[in-house]
Order: C-alpha cells, then sequence, then structure tokens
C-alpha cells in the first residue's frame, strides 16, 4: 500500500513563506517604482527579512525581476490557454493566447521590456531564469496544440509555426518602436502577422 504523502516540514514551510513575502514585496516595489528605481535593500525591508537571506532566494535584482514576472507570466499562459479552448477559429485561439501575455509583460512598461532582456540575456543556469524560459516553451505547446487542430497543418509545421508565431509575440513585446504602444496596437501588430502565416 503506497504511502500518503508526507506535508512539508517547518522548514520548507518556513522556506516557502519568505519566498512569498520576498516575491510580494518585490512585486509591489516594481509595480510602484519600476525595477531600475528599487534597491534590493528596500525588498529585503519590505518582505522583513536580511539582505543575506534575500541573496539565497535570487542573486540580482534581475533574478528578483525573473521570479515576480514568472509567476504573472505563468497565470496569463493558463487564462490565455483556457480562452483558447473555446475559440474555433484558429487565429483567434492563437491570439487568446498571445494577448494575456501581452497584458501582463506592459502592466509596468520597463519591468516588462526588462523582463524580456532578462530572458534572452541572463544566466540560463539560474533557476528563476530557467523557468522563464521554460513558460516560453510551454506558450509554444499551447499554441501548437492549437494549430495541430487545423488538418492542413501538419504536426512537424504546427511546431515550427508555432516557434515563429512566439517569436513575433516577444519581439512585438520589445521592439522600441512599440516603447509606448497599448496593449491593444502590440496584439493587432502581432494579430497582422500571425494571419499571413496561417492557413486559409
Amino acid at each position: 500500500m503506497p504511502l500518503a504523502p508526507q506535508p512539508p516540514g517547518r522548514r520548507e514551510r518556513n522556506k516557502q513563506q519568505k519566498l512569498d513575502r520576498i516575491t510580494a514585496a518585490a512585486r509591489e516595489l516594481f509595480a510602484e517604482h519600476g525595477v531600475d528605481e528599487v534597491t534590493t535593500q528596500q525588498i529585503a525591508d519590505k518582505a522583513d527579512i536580511g539582505t543575506g537571506t534575500l541573496f539565497l532566494y535570487a542573486k540580482t535584482k534581475g533574478e528578483l525581476l525573473l521570479l515576480v514576472q514568472n509567476s504573472s507570466y505563468a497565470d496569463a499562459l493558463e487564462r490565455g490557454r483556457t480562452a483558447a479552448e473555446g475559440t474555433p477559429d484558429k487565429l483567434e485561439a492563437v491570439m487568446a493566447i498571445v494577448r494575456p501575455v501581452v497584458e501582463c509583460n506592459r502592466i509596468q512598461i520597463d519591468n516588462g521590456r526588462t523582463y524580456l532582456r532578462e530572458m534572452v540575456f541572463g544566466d540560463p543556469e539560474e533557476p528563476h531564469h530557467r523557468d522563464a524560459l521554460a513558460l516560453t516553451v510551454q506558450t509554444e505547446a499551447a499554441i501548437t496544440s492549437v494549430l495541430r487542430q487545423n488538418q492542413r497543418i501538419s504536426p512537424s509545421e504546427a511546431a515550427t509555426l508555432a516557434r515563429i508565431v512566439s517569436a513575433i509575440m516577444f519581439l512585438a513585446m520589445a521592439a522600441p518602436n512599440h516603447a509606448a504602444s497599448t496593449v491593444n496596437d502590440i496584439v493587432q501588430d502581432i494579430r497582422s502577422q500571425v494571419r499571413v502565416l496561417l492557413p486559409r
């Protein structure tokens, strides 16, 4: 008879509580002031921990931003997947996945742009960076799943198209000409490019 899973011990619960406090503090400060204007000392003070403890969870401010944004991105991707399930038109289903990701990236524009830069140029061995890259893979998988429902698209073509759509989305969010654009502007730009890619 298999053993029931054991609840996490006190040490694990304490670690999770500290991580939750750090994430909440960083999220609030980054949203209010922008990542460039916040110090790690301010985050540690708001989370009620020492800076040494903070650095056990994230070594740099960039890693803290990844921690915060990854959580928002994961939530946005889940909302997009759910919306895509009930959308029969494949272009609209793909855009149902894309829109919440763009929205979460634009809550605080400078933070969103810094997050994209950290994803591309950050240390791939760092856990929060790995999590960010895993989210890009999950985004491609969600788009692939939508595209595979089109009988005219083979599984390998669906995966390739999903990678292209993902690249279009990330470039549109990071593009200097979109620095002051609204979510709707960016989504419309992505839609116009994706429409050309998909078979009619």
